[in-house]
């Protein structure tokens, strides 16, 4: 019988050498070391021995058991790690291959294209681009700037406030002081950037984008700032349109205006068929801007400078760059340009 369990063991060892799947080694473990296997058949037949016998054939048969199971076990593992390596070489992904179907072609926000388009008529106008830092000083983005010390929008309710002198800049207007401390007159600049403020519904954010105008020179009128701003209106909204200057009132400009553009979705505020234009809401004109004239204090702040009231004139202007892409592509909620649904975004290619 011992001669036999030493059979069985070598059998099994020959058998494990040639597996060459996991199935194999599970249907080796079930023929040699399963409930109907002849080993384990063997070592149920030992009581059966005489008496000097079952010793030794018990330790044979249990040794020969442990050996084939820990063969087993090791020829399993081999084959586990072959059998992994050959599936990740079978299932590599190759990524330099393109994607199927092919991913769609990026392209710039509407607010960046509409960013971009503003930037490019001034440039076309003389003007150059300039940025500013989005963390600001009261005193640049209020005092200088000829803010009254009560005015609503030094409220903390209306502005980010990190300290009582550090603040989230809400609007790019401190970087007319910077550009006239840095720069003697003349000066032509445009200043687009992020803006903040504590507002949030259908046409506002506390985020959003803003471009200021400023131009400084000698013998600088009202009239060179409508003939910028209508040169602007017609490269943006179209050759046919007109703009308005309305009386206002800006701390840091006298006299101030805002700008409007006609109505390029009707004639008049009536579109066809007789019926009120539901974008001018029947007036005609579309406010596209704030402006007007360097107020002789802001200039007076930089006197030092070569900004001398008496000697140079000046005008300035902000508009958002959201509202001017709202009113040319017809952008009905502000939120939508931060929602980052794809299906408003590809109507933007």
């Amino acid at each position: 019988m011992t001669d036999r369990i030493e059979q069985l063991e070598r059998e099994a060892q020959a058998a494990a050498a040639v597996a060459a799947s996991s199935a194999e080694i599970e249907e080796l473990r079930v023929r040699y070391l399963g409930r109907k296997a002849e080993l384990p058949n063997l070592l149920r037949e030992v009581a059966q021995l005489p008496a000097d016998q079952r010793s030794a054939v018990g330790s044979a048969a249990n040794r020969a058991r442990r050996a084939i199971d820990s063969l087993l076990d090791q020829r399993a593992g081999e084959l586990a790690v072959s059998e992994l390596d050959a599936r990740l070489q079978a299932e590599r992904v190759d990524v330099t291959l393109p994607g199927d179907p092919l991913p769609a072609i990026g392209r710039l926000h509407l607010i960046t294209q509409t960013r971009r388009e503003i930037e490019d008529v001034f440039i076309g106008l003389g003007f150059n681009v300039a940025e500013g830092p989005e963390i600001e000083t009261v005193s640049y983005n209020f005092d200088a700037l000829n803010h009254d010390a009560q005015h609503p929008a030094r409220a903390w309710s209306d502005t980010f406030y990190i300290s009582d002198e550090v603040l989230l800049r809400t609007h790019t207007s401190p970087m007319q002081i910077r550009a006239m401390e840095l720069s003697p007159p003349p000066v032509y600049l445009i200043v687009p950037g992020r803006v903040y403020r504590r507002d949030s519904d259908l046409t506002h954010t506390p985020q959003f984008h803003q471009v200021e105008g400023l131009a400084v020179d000698e013998d600088i009128t009202l009239a060179d700032l409508k003939g910028t701003l209508l040169a602007f209106a017609r490269a943006i909204f179209g050759p046919e349109r007109e703009i308005r200057l309305r009386p206002h009132f800006f701390p840091f400009t006298e006299p101030s205006v805002e700008v409007d553009v006609s109505c390029f979705n009707c004639s008049g505020g009536v579109v066809a068929g007789g019926e009120r234009c539901g974008i001018c809401k029947g007036t005609g004109w579309l406010e596209i801007l704030g402006s007007g004239m360097v107020d002789p204090n802001v200039l007076a702040y930089v006197a030092g400078n070569g900004y001398d009231p008496e000697r140079v004139q000046g005008f300035a202007f902000g508009m958002g760059i959201e509202r001017i892409a709202m009113l040319k592509h017809g952008v009905s909620d502000l939120r939508l340009f931060y929602d980052n649904d794809i299906r408003f975004l590809e109507q933007f290619a």
